[in-house]
């Protein structure tokens, strides 16, 4: 029924999809399994509409379509479930499910919304759930909002002729067990109205749903598995694949960490449901690495240590001292460096130049009576400049206007050349390229030699394993297992994959 033949989508200094086939029949339930960064979150917003291929072909039932926007792509009955919903929480139930398509329920510029309940309700009823339409969507639980969404992308039934194919990301990552037992059973029910892409780093309940698995790596699907025949064991070692390459990661550059210093100490750290009972130390030249699937809390420490957290359990101690208010100005104070994953939304401000994005976090140290000294600012960037490699025409340059390897060049100089000797790197090397990549390598080792203490979440289970002193693996937010990273004895891909789902 629908079908991508040898798509392919590139973006700058990544290759995300590589001549990838998929196919997917009536009333099947499809699995999409790999590693972060495999390729997965592309391939279903390719499918979704979201990315137009830049090659291959897309086609429903034999017949060649190309989508635009996502709106497009509803009105060939493709509809998607979004891990981190897309529900506005302050409207009602009934208006989240008829958002932009309310004009069926306008006579005269007014809205009947006894007629919108009334349909609300016959959607609901698809779900099988029982709720008022009228109800505040901020006032369901995260499974109930689950099923609201899938109400709203059944509403496509009643507006094309085709059939559905509705694409689930993530749906049971923060569910208990007993609401992913009626998931899958309203799922297995609904089959007869529409097909499911069923993603999800939990391998078990793909097997348990689908009928086939479509398993993915660097952009390609490596493996297409019945689920007759499916073993979690042989997906994890088709997801993780090539050994690692020590070299490309500078592990002849790991030196021991200074074990009798401690820069911060973390005691039952909690900010649920996010993650809880959280307990480590990091000292001076560590690289200690959080690895877990996307929602096991990874992203959530690291903006608790930074202070834009608050915890509601345990305690946090840094260089010592004890933190009691927890704000983005206290973790600078503490020399404490971040490094987001959306550099260009947190890391870097587009439209000012690159000096001016290297003194944002230390502006009190160039300014004098509110007067900033901007010559100092210029010496200290080209200084930056010069000892990072930064490929860029000169200071005066709009940070936003350079590539992301240098962009990420730019959020590290900000941060060390302000002294911070604690960094929290988030996905450093997403979306850069080979050479990026082993320059944003080459730094964290410079770091760790110089007494940084840093705590990465890895782009790749080999990044983190090439780069760490110490691996603590996370699922639903809570600590798993703890490796010691020591060169020559550092575990496996499977080792991780084992904890991880």
């Amino acid at each position: 029924m629908y079908e991508l033949r040898k798509v392919e989508k590139k973006f700058p200094g990544v290759h995300a999809l590589k001549t990838v086939d998929f196919k997917i029949g009536r009333g099947e339930i499809v699995g999409l399994v790999g590693e972060n960064g495999a390729g997965k979150s592309t391939l279903m917003k390719v499918i979704f509409g979201a990315y137009q291929p830049d090659d291959g072909a897309i086609t429903i039932d034999g017949k060649t379509v190309r989508f635009q926007n996502p709106r497009q792509a509803m009105e060939h009955g493709i509809g998607m479930v979004f891990q981190e919903q897309s529900l506005i929480t302050n409207l009602t139930v009934m208006e989240n499910i008829f958002l932009g398509y309310e004009q069926q329920f306008v006579k005269m510029g007014v809205i009947n919304w006894k007629a919108m309940a009334s349909a609300a309700r016959m959607q609901l009823q698809k779900v099988k759930l029982d709720i008022d339409p009228a109800t505040v969507t901020s006032k369901l639980s995260f499974a109930q909002r689950q099923l609201v969404e899938l109400a709203k992308v059944l509403t496509l039934e009643e507006r094309i002729d085709g059939d559905l194919v509705i694409l689930l990301d993530e749906p049971t990552s923060v569910l208990s067990k007993e609401e992913v037992e009626l998931l899958f059973k309203l799922v297995r029910e609904l089959r007869s109205r529409a097909s499911f892409i069923f993603v999800s780093h939990r391998l078990d309940e793909v097997i348990d749903l689908s009928d086939r698995i479509y398993v993915m790596k660097d952009g390609a699907v490596v493996d297409v598995v019945e689920t007759d025949n499916a073993d979690v064991d042989a997906i994890q070692h088709k997801m993780v694949g090539r050994e690692v390459n020590k070299e490309y990661y500078r592990e002849q550059r790991q030196k021991p960490y200074q074990a009798d210093k401690t820069l911060v100490k973390a005691d039952g750290l909690g900010v649920p449901p996010r993650y809880s009972g959280l307990s480590f130390e990091l000292h001076p030249g560590e690289v200690l690495c959080l690895v877990g699937t996307e929602g096991s809390g990874r992203e959530a420490i690291l903006r608790t240590i930074f202070g834009l957290e608050t915890p509601t359990a345990g305690t946090l101690a840094i260089k010592g001292e004890q933190i009691r208010r927890f704000s983005a100005q206290a973790g600078v104070a503490h020399g404490v460096g971040y490094v987001p994953r959306e550099r260009k939304i947190e890391g870097i401000v587009g439209g000012l130049n690159v000096y001016e994005n290297m003194t944002l976090s230390q502006m009190g140290n160039y300014s004098r009576s509110g007067v900033l000294r901007i010559g100092e600012e210029k010496k200290l960037a080209r200084d930056w400049i010069s000892k990072l490699a930064i490929k860029t025409p000169s200071e005066h340059k709009d940070c936003g206007g350079l590539s992301g390897g240098n962009q990420q060049k730019v959020v590290l100089a900000k941060w060390r050349s302000g002294g911070s000797d604690i960094m929290l790197l988030d996905h450093p090397t997403r979306g850069l390229d080979i050479g990026a990549k082993e320059d944003v390598y080459e730094m964290i080792r410079d770091m760790s030699e110089a007494g940084v203490g840093i705590v990465l979440v890895a782009d790749t289970l080999e990044e983190a394993i090439g780069l760490s002193h110490t691996i603590i693996v996370l699922k639903d937010g809570e600590v798993q297992k703890r490796f010691d990273c020591t060169p020559g004895s550092k575990p496996s891909l499977y080792d991780l994959v084992h904890y991880m789902i």
